[in-house]
């Protein structure tokens, strides 16, 4: 088991970082050539920018039983795909049974965003101390279980 981070703007790396350590997995971080990202633990694979590069290229790299940090519920649905687990940077587990209604909400949610009317939607919250302990809480309880 690996674990691979979609690390483009990613909040949740040194706390990912910090929990493989204590399981002793690996990690790659993929990002882009617009981010410049070092790490003593992890691996950094910078791939060309381009539309979707880096969430192509970790799917290519994900194999069955690897564990998956990303945002972008299209990269879950591709990874579920493959028999790998996925988590959001919430903390939410990404499942075969959740991620129907989540891709579905995305596209609601892009639709909406893109219609002329005035019902905007708002981004999501500032990030919170709170929010980084949820998710390494659910990473951990996540990692055990692959485990």
């Amino acid at each position: 088991m690996k674990i691979l981070v979609d690390a483009d703007a990613c909040p949740v790396v040194s706390i990912v970082e910090h929990v493989a350590s204590k399981y002793r997995i690996p990690v790659i971080l993929l990002c882009d050539t617009n981010h410049v990202l070092q790490s003593a633990y992890s691996e950094v694979k910078v791939i060309g920018a381009g539309t979707d590069a880096v969430d192509f290229a970790l799917v290519g790299l994900c194999q069955k039983g690897d564990l998956v940090v990303t945002q972008d519920y299209g990269v879950a649905a591709m990874i579920l795909g493959k028999g790998a687990y996925g988590i959001h940077q919430s903390g939410k587990w990404y499942t075969d049974e959740n991620i129907d209604r989540m891709l579905m909400e995305r596209h609601i949610s892009k639709k909406v965003r893109r219609s002329k009317s005035k019902h905007h939607l708002k981004g999501p919250a500032k990030r919170t101390a709170e929010d980084d302990i949820r998710f390494e809480e659910a990473l951990e309880r996540l990692i055990l279980k692959i485990l």
